[in-house]
């Protein structure tokens, strides 16, 4: 028998709880025969959103555990809230799971900072990294790059985007297979003299890195045009930068909708060329991205948006898999020991 991925699923995060997250497990028991799942939550819950036949034969086969979690941390709670006083917490249970080698990754669409801070608490930092990175593929030219941070720090010293740089670099170089993957910096412009200290000084940390093939400034604006493939921000630009993306996608593709909808000639337009305007849709939808990595803890941890649907969990879970499946924790580890 094939060795099994086990994750651990905390299902209790998220605008939509357990029926986002069970409904997403049970599609991706099907989907990997190999995957073993512990779901996280309130167990009553957890077991009524199951098939009881279904439910048996998953236990039966050793694919499915559940741990009961009294306690949830909300969107609201503050890191240090869910750090000190929700010990049976629902994310907190599965980041436990992960410390203690129970399981290989953890998934969850709950509270960022929590995660966060449950992250460095319970399952440490790759040596020589600070501060763990939010980092996710967003679609750019014909391919992807990777952008980091997406929100885990506000606030980034040069030295912690530099190391932000080493770790993207490496993800790339072992995900992508590219030997020297070309990383930027997010900027206001892509002089020298442009931006804040912070930035300036970490270009000056990255251009003398030789471990980093390091392309230089880039805007905003360059982020989709396949000039770089890794683009490192702080925490507060990543997520600020990602969420407008988001929303430019959003609102373009309900204008076309509504524009195709207008008389019947361009409703017959629309027809023609909705093969095409799916697949673009496909490419840019945030739910087909929803998936990220918690880059630089010394375990998998990938998010969820908050608003996931029953298909991005799916992808989020598949994420982990894959990950896992890689060994990315060590390939990383070793890209950046050189």
């Amino acid at each position: 028998m094939a060795s099994r991925t086990r994750i651990a699923i905390d299902c209790m995060g998220g605008d939509f709880g357990p029926h986002v997250a069970v409904a997403a497990a049970l599609q991706a028991f099907s989907l990997f025969p190999s995957l073993e799942l512990t779901l996280v939550g309130d167990q009553s819950t957890l077991e009524s959103l199951i098939d009881p036949t279904l439910l048996n034969t998953l236990s039966r086969q050793n694919r499915l555990f559940m741990v009961h979690a009294t306690e949830v941390v909300t969107m609201s709670d503050s890191p240090s809230s869910a750090l000190r006083h929700k010990p049976n917490s629902s994310v907190r249970l599965a980041m436990e799971l992960l410390r203690d080698g129970v399981v290989d990754a953890v998934v969850s669409s709950g509270n960022t900072g929590a995660l966060l801070a449950l992250g460095c608490f319970l399952i440490k930092t790759l040596p020589g990294i600070e501060r763990p990175a939010i980092c996710s593929a967003l679609p750019s030219g014909d391919r992807h790059c990777y952008l980091l941070d997406l929100g885990a720090n506000v606030d980034s010293s040069p030295a912690q985007l530099h190391q932000f740089a080493l770790m993207g670099s490496a993800l790339c170089a072992v995900k992508d297979g590219i030997e020297r993957p070309s990383v930027a910096l997010l900027n206001i412009g892509s002089e020298g003299h442009k931006g804040n200290q912070q930035v300036r000084v970490a270009s000056e940390l990255v251009a003398a890195d030789a471990a980093i093939n390091y392309y230089g400034f880039i805007e905003a604006d360059q982020l989709f045009d396949g000039s770089a493939e890794v683009v490192v921000c702080d925490g507060f630009t990543g997520n600020i930068a990602l969420k407008s993306a988001e929303g430019a996608a959003n609102y373009i593709g309900k204008s076309l909708r509504r524009e195709f909808q207008r008389t019947w000639f361009t409703r017959l337009a629309g027809l023609l060329v909705s093969p095409i305007l799916r697949r673009l849709q496909a490419s840019v939808d945030p739910q087909r991205h929803s998936g990220a990595t918690f880059l630089g803890l010394a375990g998998i941890v990938v998010k969820s948006h908050g608003n996931s649907t029953v298909d991005s969990f799916l992808r989020a879970i598949e994420l982990a898999k894959v990950e896992v499946d890689g060994d990315i924790l060590l390939r990383i580890s070793n890209q950046l020991s050189k």
